[in-house]
């Protein structure tokens, strides 16, 4: 029993672990195998041109700092029901990268559905390490065409249970290649090949930050769509109107979405149902919020940040979504021109080859050279020390000088500040004084003042005295008495003087005596 527990314990101890440690790990091997031409820092441009029934649609974005921006969009209008012809597509957008600035470009096609066939598959999986050969010889069992003149693409879903689930999107090569070669004569070159509806798709998923999604895109005639999970088609419908009534058409539609919500949740998924109407019918808009009974989003009512501004823009959905796919990091678009042979993306270690030689260069000279380095650092500070001595002395000598001259001024400071100057008190008496007082002795101290006189009245001298700011406490030293001879009172007044700090005994010594 106590065995059992330790196990436990041992058990769920390396499992937290091993937890952490992931943790930890996974971004600093992100770091570790960090590329200079990584999608975060990495700038990019890209042009999508979308071809639709009817219209044509490019548009051209960029990517900085995985910061993704439509800069700008045309569109073309074309005959009702009709696509273009290779030529008028490839004057078009010469136009448009003309217009857009959109020179040297990565340039993505992006192709009607009903161009396309897109198919989910299984195979054995023991067949995944000749995966792409495997898929070769056995095109033409899945599709209609032959693989010589295919252009396909494939993405694993599900490996699991011996069965490897592919989806397959394919394309005959003698429907596309005349507009691949129209362009190239023009000096533009096709770099990605995808489906419409794989691009609604991307913009959605974009829009809701990587949320599974049901798109539906609904024409005046018909309709398509797609469930995408975890990125990828797994299920797509398309289909015609029975009849112009609204209602039908809602009908329709709710059989089509609640077969792929089932689906989707056979696998526990709850996907976001997504709108697109191309006729914008208002009447059918709300028919449909009214009867699917389910989280319903209308992309038409949505105001994406990225995307052109303008009465048209639902008709750059299909391109905006191929930009994405060349911009996006998460994006998991299938490109046609490959052909199922996808470049395994070799981790880079330049980065982490530098980092670990330059750490073990450190750690070689750090085991191998402390004492010495210790050593040479100390006979260093010694000599400097030795060197600098005489310098040390006479800088500690200038200080000595420097306190002591600060001392000094200090102290004159000191005296000037807490002593107001002798004339400065006499021209206060002059000023304050009545023009009928004459003094005949001023006694200036350290901190008082006394002074003799005469005056038309004595008694109104001690109210002025006491309004000044140099004196204080102004009082009779001894009884005033009228002179008849000089027909004035004649007095003797002290007082203090304003505002002078007296340290230790109060001064009395150093005063003058002033006569008036």
């Amino acid at each position: 029993m106590t065995a059992t527990i330790a196990i436990k314990k041992l058990t769920t101890f390396i499992s937290n672990s091993a937890a952490a440690l992931e943790k930890i790990g996974r971004p600093l091997w992100r770091i570790l195998t960090f590329s200079p031409a990584d999608d975060i820092i990495f700038p990019k441009k890209a042009l999508c041109i979308s071809i639709d029934k009817g219209n044509l649609s490019i548009v051209f974005g960029s990517r900085l700092f995985s910061k993704i921006n439509i800069k700008g969009a045309k569109r073309y209008p074309l005959e009702k029901g009709r696509y273009p012809s290779p030529e008028n597509l490839a004057s078009s957008v010469a136009l448009a990268i003309n217009d857009l600035g959109a020179v040297r470009t990565e340039v993505t096609l992006s192709i009607p559905k009903a161009w396309a066939i897109i198919k989910t598959v299984e195979f054995p999986s023991t067949i995944k390490e000749n995966l792409p050969n495997v898929l070769y010889y056995e095109l033409d069992r899945m599709t209609p065409f032959n693989p010589e003149d295919t252009l396909y693409d494939f993405r694993t879903l599900k490996d699991e249970g011996g069965k490897l689930t592919l989806l397959v999107i394919a394309a005959k090569a003698n429907v596309i290649n005349p507009y691949i070669d129209a362009l190239r004569e023009r000096g533009i070159n096709v770099s990605r090949l995808m489906v419409n509806l794989s691009g609604i798709g991307t913009l959605c998923r974009y829009i809701d930050k990587g949320a599974d999604s049901i798109s539906v895109e609904i024409n005046e005639d018909g309709y398509e769509g797609a469930l995408f999970l975890d990125g990828s088609v797994t299920d797509v419908f398309t289909g015609t109107f029975p009849s112009e009534n609204d209602e039908q058409k809602v009908d329709t539609i709710s059989r089509e979405i609640l077969a792929l919500v089932d689906v989707a949740g056979k696998q526990a998924k709850s996907p976001q149902i997504m709108l697109l109407l191309r006729d914008n019918n208002t009447n059918l808009k709300e028919l449909l919020k009214l009867n699917i009974n389910l989280p319903l989003r209308i992309l038409n009512d949505l105001d994406i940040k990225f995307m052109p501004s303008g009465p048209q823009k639902e008709l750059y959905y299909a391109a905006s979504g191929g930009v994405l796919e060349s911009l996006w990091q998460k994006a998991k678009g299938l490109n046609l021109l490959k052909k199922g042979r996808h470049e395994i993306q070799k981790t880079p270690f330049a980065l982490t080859a530098v980092l670990m030689l330059s750490i073990f260069v450190m750690w070689i000279l750090y085991m191998a050279a402390p004492l010495r380095i210790e050593k040479k650092r100390l006979e260093e500070i010694d000599h400097q020390i030795m060197v600098r001595r005489e310098d040390v002395k006479k800088v500690e000598a200038l200080k000595k000088e420097i306190d002591a001259l600060n001392t000094e001024v200090s102290t004159i400071n000191n005296f000037k500040g807490n002593k107001p100057m002798i004339l400065n008190l006499l021209k206060e008496l002059t000023t304050i004084l009545p023009q009928n007082t004459w003094l005949t002795r001023v006694r200036i101290t350290g901190v008082t003042v006394d002074i003799e006189g005469y005056a038309g009245s004595a008694s109104g001298l001690l109210p002025k005295l006491e309004a000044s700011k140099y004196f204080k406490k102004a009082e009779f030293a001894s009884p005033t008495f009228r002179d008849a001879r000089q027909n004035a009172d004649r007095f003797i007044i002290k007082m203090e003087i304003e505002g002078v700090k007296v340290e230790g005994k109060k001064a009395t010594e150093g005063g003058s005596d002033e006569e008036e």
